[in-house]
């Protein structure tokens, strides 16, 4: 049950929308604090943290009935697998990418990320899309061609990250789960590799976490750290989800892009030459597009029910 329409908590959805889209923002500099950690074993941490975390929510909030009652029903299992996978997949590639100087393309991925999301409703689930839908895929295939063009190859970083989660988002809306029992079901699936491959770092003298050969305690702290980066923007996104219209939430999600787009360039200094200027503008005319046709939509929608 959604909570009620009211100032108060369209004003909470939008806070807890806006940190929430911030940290997500924000999150390539704290990687980049321990960038010499290897992506799979930040990851494996990042598993390890935020199931006990969820745990711990869980345990002292809601309970764990409704990720029991999902986890019980063998294709709803499956799917989650499924999701855990895709998430895996995200988050590796996610942290590769920031922690290998290529934050501008994580941030193309997640540019991308809506209007890959219309293409799977019409691919997927067999949606018609408006017009003005199609031309803002048609500028976004076009703003990721010329980004190939210039690379002389796809981005993949951008393509895997957008692909990944749109088909974990399709995925998640069919699961009856809210975003903190999902997540402790995901992360309850990863964690058994997470920690085979964190067990084996440590056997083999290879892992950067606790003693060893240039440990800090600064360090280990980011790397438990890593559990909140992942849980707490999540839950302040479920808080915003619940609250706010889609397409307020949809405005709001362009946010954490264009930080990262800014970090990059201003902090981190990765090039931007023309030819990628002009790909990253294509796309964002395309999310213009996207964003007119959707608030044209909802008032259309609103005028037709007043």
């Amino acid at each position: 049950m959604h909570p009620a329409v009211t100032r108060e908590n369209t004003r909470l959805g939008i806070v807890a929308g806006f940190i929430a889209y911030s940290v997500w923002g924000l999150v390539p500099i704290f990687f980049k604090q321990i960038a010499e950690v290897p992506a799979v074993e930040i990851i494996a941490h990042r598993v390890v943290w935020a199931m006990l975390l969820m745990t711990a929510l869980l345990g002292f909030g809601r309970g764990f009935a409704d990720a029991w009652r999902v986890a019980r029903i063998p294709a709803q299992l499956a799917r989650i697998a499924l999701a855990s996978a895709l998430v895996i997949i995200n988050w590796l590639t996610f942290v590769w990418g920031v922690n290998n100087g290529h934050i501008l393309e994580t941030s193309l991925g997640y540019f991308i990320l809506p209007l890959f999301n219309v293409a799977l409703g019409v691919l997927v689930l067999k949606e018609r899309l408006r017009p003005l839908q199609w031309l803002a895929v048609l500028l976004a295939s076009t703003g990721v061609t010329i980004e190939a063009v210039r690379a002389g190859g796809l981005p993949w970083i951008a393509l895997v990250l957008a692909g990944t989660f749109g088909i974990y988002g399709l995925l998640r809306k069919r699961l009856p789960l809210d975003a903190a029992s999902g997540l402790f079901l995901e992360t309850m699936c990863m964690t058994p590799l997470a920690l085979a491959w964190l067990g084996w770092l440590a056997f083999s003298g290879q892992s950067h976490f606790g003693g060893g050969t240039g440990h800090t305690t600064a360090r280990d702290l980011m790397l438990i750290a890593t559990g909140l980066v992942t849980a707490v923007p999540l839950l302040l996104f479920a808080v915003a989800a619940r609250r706010l219209p889609l397409t307020m939430l949809g405005f709001l999600q362009y946010l954490a892009p264009s930080i990262a787009f800014l970090i990059a360039v201003f902090v981190y200094h990765e090039p931007l030459n023309p030819t990628r200027t002009l790909a990253f503008a294509t796309i964002w005319t395309g999310l213009a597009v996207y964003t007119f046709d959707l608030f044209r939509s909802a008032a259309g929608r609103a005028a037709s029910t007043s």
